[in-house]
């Protein structure tokens, strides 16, 4: 039985260095937190995000999949390239595909199973909700009318969506069309 065991390396591991630890679907050990501060010394200092990757990272996270126009459009500003390069480098950002209907057929993007991981989230629907955020101070109580903080989903609308590696009607319909030109 796979809780029982579960629980049994819980307990055992209880009172050591590591602990067991749920996240993203799935369990490991990770330090324990009265004993992190011994290897902080020993941790290499991880390059800091801008603002702005910070500010994608958010926009990505509570709207995805979304365009680079959608997050513009949630900023006000153009998305620098170096922030999106930063988050997909990182690993925490993906490509998720294409959105059909929108001209040019713009490139989607998505949070990974390691964006997940490192915030020690179950799933984005595990993001904080408005109210966790105006707790926390994050939000000015005095938001603009009509202001919210979407629901995070892991959901895709799949009918407007070219999942990447999906071969498109069009690119289906060029290759035939080569195949008889070239018989």
């Amino acid at each position: 039985d796979i809780p029982t065991l579960i629980e049994t390396l819980t307990l055992q591991y209880e009172n050591r260095g590591v602990v067991l630890s749920k996240a993203a679907g799935k369990y490991r050990f990770v330090t324990a937190p009265d004993v992190a501060h011994v290897l902080e010394k020993e941790k290499i200092e991880p390059k800091k995000l801008t603002r702005a990757a910070l500010e994608t990272l958010a926009i990505i996270a509570y709207h995805q999949p979304c365009t680079r126009a959608d997050i513009e459009d949630v900023r006000g500003v153009a998305v620098s390239p170096g922030s999106l390069d930063q988050l997909m480098e990182i690993g925490w950002v993906r490509l998720r595909g294409r959105r059909r209907s929108a001209p040019g057929r713009p490139i989607l993007y998505g949070t990974t199973q390691a964006f997940l991981e490192h915030f020690n989230l179950e799933s984005v629907a595990d993001l904080p909700g408005m109210a966790d955020l105006k707790a926390a101070g994050l939000l000015d109580a005095r938001l603009p009318p009509g202001f919210s903080v979407p629901a995070p989903t892991d959901e895709v609308d799949g009918e407007d969506i070219d999942e990447v590696g999906e071969e498109t009607e069009f690119v289906k319909d060029f290759h035939e069309d080569a195949e008889e030109t070239a018989d």
